[in-house]
């Protein structure tokens, strides 16, 4: 059967470049699912996007849905049916729903029992027919951070619609979206090619796209700024420095990218490079020029989204406004710096931090006793710096640069800090202890800034998870996940040996006065949302059932969880790891709590007793040994070898013996063993 092409374009407004990236993904996925649902084989999908239009193609679709075979399920026959076999009124209707005769009905068993069913023939229908119904489902169905409507249309969308194109096998698939109607006309650039064009297919509306200034390829157009960039940077004397978020987020601000170059007063070098970096690319979109050692030039590169006839008005537009946002940020450094960070701390009793949690600086207090403690148990030399640094590290709040520049908080207090004298690793952990500032971001490198770090967010979490704070999957507006996220690592990336319940009982006493939930309830709601953000930061590494296992065996000193993680997946290499799992469930089944009672060899009737109980008596040592050690490997390896003892013990033994003292002393032998390995992990959830 001949296969055909899917196109669709919908024009717009011009949508924040931040809502394309994930609207592209669901529009992939909608037409997957509606295509699977309609029983429409396909091939390669593709999605392409300016911030003025949206564009899906499908190849090889067939012209016709296939045919198909639906056996509908009714009720029970039981109910069908009546003491003489003869049709219910519920069998009857049933058949009268699906169009056919209750002489049609069969009875088929399934898991549940019987239940009548009818089996029909489905005539396929034509694929543009079905597109058609498909296609207004999927607009509307592109979910956007924000949406809206326009004009007195119920339909929203992120921006207004302006035109639609959608065409199967070049032919319009009709249907309509609010007050717009599908057809065959695109349009092309706004400023250099304001007027429409025909499209036939995807082919077609490259070519015509590129004649009228639109380059539609999201990747291409990233690589001719990559190029461009590069290219103008190199012409300046200097080198790109390198932002792959920016790149992303200009790559969907323009339709046909141009790059220009602009330079800067070299007097505002004197303010930290971050505002000056931050500035350019946070208000303005501009790239910034390094040269060879990496010192900020002052230059820029900023992406037009036209073709200039005189590029240097161009630019001195850009330099214009640049001009006056780096003398706000010259001005505001100079400001900040005739107020000390010690009055900038003060100050902070004033700042509501949360209006349940109090003041910036109460919130201060805590963490700073938190890290202090962190401190003098995992690097005690550090706990005055430690102090020091988490007393300072919120004072920039309320500097005026910050104010102007947020994304700058924690780099201004280190400068500021510096500038003041401050001793260097105290400076430093100040703009560390907002790290990982994302997933995967850069972690603190010195563990003055990490026990900041961790105090800080832990304070967070529980704060709010003390006041009712927690988040939902809809909405997390404290962050805290990301800030679980980034203890997670920050503990697993310095092998900080600690125990987590601690941790969290020590951060929820300092929070005692400003809980409104029970402590032990709020210490297990926020122990269970470590948990889960534990696994899933896991889970790309490893195997779900060792992870959960693992975390079964103990969730408290998370080092030692991924470890006993990793050691249970290189374990289940093993050729001994399958049929050494089975016998283990086979013990947690019959032991099921387990009992305390001692074992006594003198009770033992059968010579697999005694095998077992020796061979026990002699792994069990090294493995307590290896387990102190933290030498999972070798202890499972070592466990591995009751294998043999354990088949033997279930083939010639009854556990469940009528004595009862015979009983007890067969229990208690299996629970030593499963306590043995359950330390480890718990085998019962190893798929």
């Amino acid at each position: 059967m001949k296969t055909k092409e899917l196109f669709l374009e919908i024009g717009t407004e011009e949508i924040p470049a931040g809502f394309i990236p994930r609207a592209l993904a669901e529009m992939e996925a909608i037409i997957v699912r509606e295509l699977v649902n309609a029983r429409l084989s396909f091939g390669k999908v593709r999605t392409l996007a300016t911030p003025r239009r949206l564009v899906l193609v499908v190849d090889e679709i067939p012209a016709v849905q296939p045919d198909a075979e639906i056996t509908a399920t009714g009720p029970s026959r039981k109910a069908a049916y009546d003491s003489e076999g003869k049709p219910t009124k519920a069998a009857e209707g049933f058949a009268r729903g699906q169009g056919v005769e209750t002489s049609a009905l069969k009875i088929i068993t399934t898991e549940k029992g019987e239940y009548i069913s009818v089996t029909k023939q489905e005539k396929g229908r034509p694929t543009f027919d079905l597109l058609a119904e498909i296609l207004p489902g999927l607009i509307s169905g592109i979910p956007f951070r924000k949406s809206m409507r326009w004009g007195d249309l119920d339909v929203r969308f992120a921006r207004p619609i302006h035109w639609i194109v959608a065409l199967f096998d070049g032919a319009v698939v009709p249907f309509s979206f609010g007050n717009i109607n599908s057809g065959t006309v695109s349009r092309g650039h706004r400023f250099m090619a304001n007027t429409t064009f025909p499209v036939r297919d995807f082919s077609h509306y490259q070519e015509e796209c590129e004649r009228h200034f639109v380059i539609p390829d999201p990747e291409r157009r990233k690589e001719i700024i990559r190029r461009e960039t590069h290219r103008v940077a190199v012409a300046a004397g200097g080198h790109l420095l390198p932002d792959e978020e920016l790149l992303d987020q200009v790559t969907y601000l323009v339709e046909f990218p141009s790059a220009v170059h602009g330079t800067f007063s070299k007097e505002f070098l004197k303010v930290p490079k971050e505002v000056l970096i931050t500035s350019m690319r946070s208000h303005q979109r501009y790239f910034s020029i390094v040269d060879a050692n990496g010192t900020l030039m002052p230059g820029f590169i900023t992406i037009n989204n036209t073709l200039s006839e005189d590029p240097s008005i161009v630019v001195k537009g850009n330099e214009r406004v640049l001009r006056a946002r780096l003398s706000d940020a010259r001005f505001f450094y100079e400001e900040d710096q005739k107020i000390k960070l010690d009055e900038r701390v003060e100050a902070l009793k004033k700042v509501v931090y949360q209006q349940k949690l109090g003041t910036s600086f109460e919130k201060m207090q805590r963490f700073q006793a938190l890290a202090s403690g962190l401190a003098e148990k995992l690097n005690p030399l550090v706990t005055a710096q430690t102090a020091r640094a988490a007393w300072l590290c919120k004072a920039d709040l309320v500097s005026g640069m910050v104010g102007e520049f947020p994304e700058v908080q924690g780099i201004m207090g280190r400068e500021y800090a510096l500038l003041e004298g401050e001793d260097a690793a105290v400076a430093n952990a100040i703009a560390e202890h907002y790290l990982p500032a994302q997933a995967g971001g850069s972690l603190p490198t010195s563990d003055i800034g990490a026990f900041v770090s961790i105090a800080d967010k832990l304070d967070t979490i529980c704060g709010c998870f003390g006041v009712g704070l927690i988040p939902t999957g809809a909405a997390d507006p404290y962050a805290l996940r990301r800030a679980t996220i980034g203890i997670i690592a920050i503990v697993l990336d310095k092998e900080y040996r600690l125990s987590l319940t601690d941790l969290i009982d020590k951060a929820l006493d300092l929070l005692t006065a400003k809980l409104s939930r029970p402590k032990q309830q709020v210490a297990a709601d926020v122990l269970e949302f470590f948990r889960g953000r534990f696994v899933n930061v896991v889970a790309a590494e490893y195997a779900s059932d060792a992870v959960e296992a693992a975390i079964a065996a103990g969730f408290n000193d998370l080092v030692e969880v991924k470890a006993r993680i990793a050691a249970l997946s290189e374990f289940k290499k093993h050729p001994d790891f399958e049929p050494l799992t089975v016998a283990f469930k086979r013990v947690g089944n019959i032991i099921k709590e387990g009992t305390d009672a001692p074992v006594d060899p003198a009770l033992f009737q059968d010579p697999a007793e005694n095998g077992l109980y020796t061979a026990f008596q002699s792994v069990k040592n090294e493995v307590q040994e290896k387990t102190a050690e933290g030498a999972w490997l070798d202890a499972l390896t070592r466990i591995a070898t009751l294998r043999g003892p354990v088949d033997t013990f279930f083939d010639k033994v009854m556990v469940m013996a009528e004595d009862e003292r015979v009983k007890t002393n067969r229990l208690a032998l299996l629970t030593a063993i499963a306590r043995m390995f359950g330390r480890i992990a718990d085998f019962s959830r190893i798929a």
